[in-house]
């Protein structure tokens, strides 16, 4: 018997991320209303190159779990926008090194704020212990999975 207290769907609902869609949700709002042309999408490739810059497509990949049609088409749509460049590997030339742009580096305070605005709006009423609760229940699942 499964050791659960949710009927199959609302599990679901919660694992596959109804809380992550909302703060999401917001985030995205708040970029707008601050006049960021950014996608969330584009922002969590931004965010791992602001935690280390120059990584291959593949390394974001792994990084921002997503398929490399996926990051393909994200780094395309930030090119265009002039935030990140893809540089050539001096070591293997079948590898593109995905590199900030100024302006990108200039984004990186103003969205970092408004992620952890968006945030602390998502955590009202909700203590440390929760938080911790939370992360780690979330871990196990992710582990069961991988």
């Amino acid at each position: 018997m499964p050791n659960n207290q949710f009927r199959r769907g609302e599990l679901y609902s919660v694992i596959n991320g109804m809380a992550s869609t909302a703060v999401a949700r917001r985030l995205q709002k708040n970029f707008r209303q601050a006049g960021l042309e950014i996608t969330i999408e584009q922002w969590s490739v931004l965010y791992h190159l602001w935690k280390e810059d120059c990584l291959s497509q593949q390394e974001l990949c792994n990084r921002t779990f997503r398929d490399k049609p996926s990051i393909t088409r994200l780094i395309d749509n930030l090119e265009k926008q002039k935030l990140v460049k893809r540089i050539a590997s001096k070591t293997d030339r079948r590898i593109n090194l995905v590199s900030l742009t100024d302006a990108a580096k200039e984004l990186q305070d103003q969205t970092i704020a408004l992620a952890n605005q968006t945030m602390n709006e998502a955590l009202i009423g909700v203590n440390k212990e929760e938080i911790e609760t939370v992360k780690q229940v979330f871990q196990k699942v992710y582990d069961n999975l991988t």
